[in-house]
């Protein structure tokens, strides 16, 4: 697909915004947020201010009305300074905000997609359970219809934003006799009785962005708040966390980018055998292979995100970001702690910080194992 390397004005007017932020407001407070585990909520709101909570969401429905490439870039600056932030923007945005705009009907964007745009309200994305993980479709939450609404009941693990956010898009199995074209997503007010936080996880990393466990007992959704069909759950979830993925690709490159800068000044800094570390080739390869790594993950994230803006599907792209840049950020801060040598290992430096952030990148909206999954099938034939 021909692409434009080139960044538009309003592409590179909000990616020097959101760096500006990150740098200005965001870095001192990362420090503070990873220490404590306190989410950051007056930063969420000052976000929500700046336009950053509805980045994609089109003027119409109250958000920047910008493109999913300008919401990469976004993500990107937010993580170089605090991955937690950037991993609370991209699930509220991609896999909470996106889906009722996109999928829902009008109604539902009115009542939910102005709200969470502003970042009045946060949003959360309920598809993981304690036994479907990496096997979506083996949902055990049940949503019976009673009259006007659906009465759900089931547990979900691992939500992002889970004990902060206002809405949820919640997949529960409508017809368990049809496997996963039985299952089915809502919409759903938290404050609605029956949402529970069981539990909330003591995590490695990007402790600000707060994961919960989530019970959901006899909690009634009006039938109304059913996005698009019965049974049409797993194709919206799919479809979704290929903007899932395009956002923590970009997360994964900027704590990537963060352990390639910090390193860099380290390097010039630290002496050592008669000079600056940055001297010695041995060091000098090292950032050489990061600084490589990070321009190829950016640029198959943004391609990512090209695609997607082009409303083709991005499934094989977005897997392929996702993965690489994962790894990418996996191998960027082993190697920024390695440069740091005893200094990196120790909380005075930020690397160390930076190497707990990257891990979660390899695990959520899809291991590793399956983005290769993901691409594999895209490259044998299985759509």
């Amino acid at each position: 697909m021909p692409m434009d390397l080139e960044l538009n004005d309003a592409q590179r007017q909000t990616r020097d915004t959101a760096r500006r932020f990150a740098r200005e407001r965001l870095a001192t407070a990362a420090v503070e947020t990873d220490r404590t585990h306190r989410y950051p909520a007056e930063v969420i709101a000052e976000l929500g201010r700046l336009g950053m909570m509805g980045v994609f969401v089109p003027e119409k429905w109250g958000g920047a009305g910008l493109d999913n490439v300008s919401y990469a870039l976004v993500i990107e600056e937010l993580s170089v300074a605090c991955a937690a932030t950037g991993a609370i923007v991209s699930a509220h945005s991609s896999l909470a905000t996106w889906p009722i705009l996109a999928l829902g009907n009008d109604a539902q964007r009115s009542r939910f997609v102005p709200r969470m745009a502003s970042g009045e309200w946060v949003g959360c994305f309920a598809l993981t359970e304690p036994q479907a993980g990496s096997d979506a479709a083996a949902q055990r939450t049940r949503a019976v219809i009673d009259g006007d609404s659906y009465v759900l009941n089931g547990t979900k693990n691992f939500i992002t934003n889970g004990p902060q956010a206002a809405v949820a898009v919640v997949f529960a199995t409508t017809d368990p006799a049809q496997g996963h074209r039985g299952v089915s997503a809502f919409a759903v007010e938290t404050s609605t009785p029956g949402w529970q936080i069981a539990r909330t996880e003591d995590k490695l990393g990007i402790h600000g962005a707060h994961s919960a466990q989530i019970s959901i007992n006899d909690l009634r959704v009006p039938r109304t708040n059913l996005i698009g069909e019965e049974g049409d759950g797993f194709r919206i979830a799919m479809k979704t966390l290929d903007g899932g993925r395009i956002g923590i690709a970009a997360q994964a490159v900027g704590i990537a980018r963060a352990a390639l800068e910090d390193s860099l000044a380290y390097a010039n800094t630290r002496k050592a055998f008669g000079g600056p570390l940055a001297r010695h080739q041995a060091i000098q390869f090292k950032l050489a292979d990061m600084a490589l790594e990070v321009d190829a993950a950016r640029l198959l994230t943004l391609r990512a995100a090209a695609v997607k803006d082009s409303n083709r599907s991005c499934t094989r792209e977005a897997a392929t970001a996702k993965l690489y840049a994962a790894e990418t950020a996996m191998r960027a801060t082993t190697e920024a702690i390695q440069i740091h040598g005893g200094y990196g290992y120790t909380r005075e430096f930020k690397v160390e910080r930076y190497f707990r952030d990257a891990k979660i990148t390899e695990i959520y909206e899809g291991t590793s194992e399956v983005q290769r999954m993901v691409i594999a099938s895209h490259l044998v034939g299985r759509r």
